[in-house]
């Protein structure tokens, strides 16, 4: 808070702005009405909600907001240093250039691990976690050509990168996945996980896919599951891919895409 020599006005940062200026007003024992209000910074979520800032704001006592002494004016810039130009070109037959990949070229299956790894491995320095992860090559279902690739994060105190319900792992996952299919140039097939979170939610849909097999071979029809996302589906598709008296099907589309169980001796 200010001295006696000037308006009175605090500085404070909270969570939003509404809750700064709330928590200066009982600071300075005033109302909305009496004071002036600056927004120094009206904060940020950062990336997936991670590394925010917070709200930071001003609050001077009467009509004219408080102003700092003009700062010193900041010293003349560095000349830096200017490489000199190359000298030119030759003319002649333009040098070719790589074609790139075409969209239904066999993947590298190295290159993508390797991609993915620098790619989440930046992204978590960016968002100042301290978490190491394990490369390994996921079981491939029976609709798959190749199998994805699985970065498991290992670390202390990861659950901020899962988030509720998995949404933020969930985003982790396809910023991950956006950025290496870019430098690939195609599309890449790859899964993050944190802690086991997906293992263990692994094992508990396989468990419900048994359950939901044997409640169709009981009731001689289908049964039909809530929408799943296509890493969830592969999970019900494998679990049950060597038992006789189902099968699975896929059905719908975007988020609303579920999985079918279906007798094996009726189409109903």
């Amino acid at each position: 808070m200010s001295d006696t020599s000037g308006p009175r006005y605090v500085e404070v940062e909270a969570d939003s702005v509404e809750e700064a200026i709330k928590e200066g007003l009982d600071q300075l024992g005033l109302t909305r009405a009496e004071v002036t209000v600056e927004v120094l910074d009206g904060g940020g979520r950062g990336m997936f909600g991670l590394g925010g800032r917070q709200a930071r704001v001003r609050l001077t006592e009467g009509d004219e907001p408080y102003r700092e002494p003009a700062p010193e004016p900041p010293p003349p810039p560095v000349e830096e240093y200017v490489e000199p130009p190359s000298p030119p070109r030759r003319r002649g037959k333009p040098e070719p250039r790589p074609a790139p990949p075409r969209a239904d070229a066999a993947p590298d299956s190295g290159e993508d691990a390797q991609v993915a790894s620098d790619v989440l491995g930046e992204l978590l320095d960016k968002m100042h976690i301290k978490a190491e992860f394990e490369v390994r090559r996921a079981e491939p279902s029976a609709d798959e050509k190749e199998a994805p690739w699985v970065l498991d994060v290992v670390g202390d105190d990861l659950g901020v990168l899962i988030g509720r319900r998995g949404e933020t792992l969930d985003a982790l996952q396809y910023i991950t996945r956006l950025i290496t299919s870019r430098e690939l140039q195609r599309r890449a097939n790859i899964v993050i996980d944190v802690e086991g979170y997906k293992s263990r939610r692994e094992t508990t849909l396989r468990k419900l896919a048994h359950r939901m097999a044997d409640e169709a071979r009981h009731r001689g029809r289908a049964v039909k599951l809530e929408p799943m996302p296509p890493h969830e589906r592969r999970i019900i598709h494998i679990a049950l891919r060597d038992d006789p008296s189902v099968y699975t099907e896929s059905e719908g589309f975007g988020n609303k895409r579920k999985v079918t169980i279906r007798p094996a001796q009726t189409d109903g």
